[in-house]
């Protein structure tokens, strides 16, 4: 059962890049405990989206509310904002300096000021949650794709957050590495984690989303329960793109 609690209020969200307006005036809600996904094809807006939901990316105008911070406000403090929202991406981002341990061990050490033995009590446990414990002392460049993916997703944990963004967190990965990622993502969903994916799998979609929004050029075009945007479809671009991805 989805709580009534917004997590993600925007409201009117623009974003232009010099004369090239990418986002037109999106609204949208996400709930507690919700998992939306978000599809379209390449250049919608997607991913400027996601990445304006924790000001990674600075909105041209509108409002952005999460966990009820104003965070279009000039004087709201970003970092402590984005200690509760972790982000996933599609490139992995790990320290290829640092050893698996070390990567998760970082932000709760720097930001949280965790002592090192609590924080590599808790980066452990998170390991063995995406079943890479053994791969605490190994480097990124040692891991496969997958392996990298899973380690992204715990080291997003690492900082306990209450919303989590993923930026196509498959589309770099070998076909055959899709599934190990895409189980840790169902696991979470399971758990109640509230969720924003930008994502090509539409089996993931349809099987975890709670609801699908489909972008085109900008817009928000169609959204609905997965049943009603992927399978029946209401509006002639939806189904367009479906017919070429299904």
């Amino acid at each position: 059962m989805l709580s009534d609690k917004v997590k993600i209020h925007v409201e009117n969200l623009r974003k232009n890049f010099g004369n090239l307006e990418v986002l037109k005036d999106i609204s949208l809600d996400v709930h507690e405990g919700e998992v939306v996904c978000i599809i379209g094809p390449s250049g919608s807006g997607k991913s400027t989206f996601l990445r304006c939901l924790n000001h990674l990316e600075e909105p041209t105008s509108g409002k952005i509310i999460v966990n009820d911070t104003d965070i279009t406000d000039k004087k709201v403090n970003l970092n402590k904002v984005r200690e509760n929202i972790g982000m996933v991406f599609q490139h992995f981002n790990l320290f290829s300096n640092m050893n698996i341990i070390s990567n998760l061990m970082l932000a709760p050490v720097e930001l949280k000021k965790m002592s090192k033995e609590k924080a590599k009590i808790e980066g452990m446990k998170l390991l063995k949650r995406v079943g890479l414990e053994s791969k605490a002392l190994a480097h990124p460049q040692q891991l496969s794709g997958g392996q990298k993916q899973r380690v992204a997703i715990a080291r997003s944990l690492a900082m306990n957050p209450q919303i989590l963004l993923f930026d196509e967190p498959t589309s770099a990965l070998d076909p055959e590495m899709v599934g190990e990622v895409l189980e840790v993502m169902k696991e979470l969903a399971r758990g109640g984690m509230t969720m924003v994916v930008v994502t090509h799998e539409m089996g993931f979609a349809r099987e975890v989303a709670d609801r699908v929004v489909f972008m085109d050029c900008g817009f928000i075009i169609e959204q609905g329960t997965p049943e009603e945007v992927l399978k029946n479809p209401k509006e002639k671009r939806t189904k367009s793109f479906l017919e070429k991805v299904l």
